[in-house]
């Protein structure tokens, strides 16, 4: 937010005790903590509960990273409060309750701006140009895969009442990025959702997407697995091969190899803020009619592309 001069940092909230159910004193007491060492660090007020911010007089929008199933609840607390809402992916657990969000902020002229930032990085673009360029020749298979170790079992990841899961976590990057290449025709053909016995949440899975054209890109995602962050693009004559494709931070160059028989030529690829481009693009939202309604349309395309992967895997 600092490169940003159209934005101004107010302050952080800390839940109070009416609004985390079974949160101790203890518990509640580490969150001021945290609170203080942000505010100390970055500037800012500290407000004593989430209602306090939302309601407050000084914020015009609220950034939302709770975990996804408190996203809804707070969400649309901020809507109906007159609040823009930069949330982070995914927008709900639900697509009836990204639906919802969706009607409240049309209604109120507010934006809604879901933060898968990678779509924003400029290395999509660039490796979109050696495919477009046909340098791998004719499109034939997109592979995405996203995994990365098991994580504490307290995280919020494998925790059903809180929105965890495989597919609702590192599953949303892969079935956003398929989508974006296959585009608005893409839907899904196969879905499989699998579990480990400890756990009650879906820790790996996989899908087949389809676009009109019949291309195919196939989708793999999982927290329980060795890390992978990839992308590969099988053309007739060649495929080429990228790695931190959803997860390059800001300064990072990530690189790309194009591999046309026995020849391997790895590129550099643009490094690029994703983060701030995403806040960014949320700015163009609440400024812009046409800007707010085309990302209502994004933001529920992926909303309906998760819950069809999840009838699809229940059959």
């Amino acid at each position: 937010m600092s490169k940003l001069p159209d934005f101004r940092f107010v302050g952080v909230a800390s839940a109070d005790i009416n609004e985390w159910e079974g949160a101790t004193d203890n518990i509640l007491n580490k969150e001021k903590e945290k609170a203080k060492a942000f505010t100390e660090r970055y500037g800012g007020k500290i407000f004593e509960s989430y209602s306090g911010l939302i309601e407050s007089k000084d914020t015009d929008a609220i950034y939302l990273p709770l975990p996804p199933a408190l996203h809804y609840k707070w969400a649309k607390l901020a809507l109906l409060a007159g609040k823009h809402v930069f949330i982070e992916k995914p927008a709900t657990t639900s697509y009836e309750e990204t639906k919802e969000l969706i009607s409240i902020a049309r209604q109120r002229s507010l934006a809604v701006h879901e933060n898968y930032m990678f779509a924003f990085h400029n290395q999509l673009a660039a490796i979109n140009d050696i495919i477009i360029k046909g340098e791998i020749g004719d499109l034939r298979l997109y592979r995405i895969s996203f995994g990365f170790p098991r994580r504490a079992s307290s995280d919020f990841r494998y925790d059903k009442n809180l929105g965890g899961g495989a597919l609702l976590d590192c599953g949303g990057y892969t079935i956003k990025y398929a989508s974006m290449l296959l585009g608005e025709t893409a839907k899904i053909t196969y879905a499989q959702s699998n579990y480990v016995e400890g756990f009650d949440v879906d820790i790996f899975g996989s899908a087949a997407m389809v676009n009109e054209n019949g291309i195919t890109a196939q989708i793999a995602f999982g927290m329980d697995n060795s890390y992978k962050c990839d992308l590969e693009v099988w053309g007739s004559r060649g495929f080429l091969k990228s790695g931190r494709v959803l997860t390059a931070p800001d300064g990072f160059v990530p690189e790309v190899s194009v591999i046309s028989g026995n020849e391997i030529e790895t590129r550099k690829l643009p490094a690029d803020d994703a983060f701030m481009k995403s806040i960014q693009k949320f700015r163009a939202c609440i400024e812009s009619d046409t800007v707010r309604n085309d990302n209502y349309k994004v933001i529920a395309k992926q909303a309906a592309l998760v819950s069809e992967f999840i009838k699809k895997a229940r059959n």
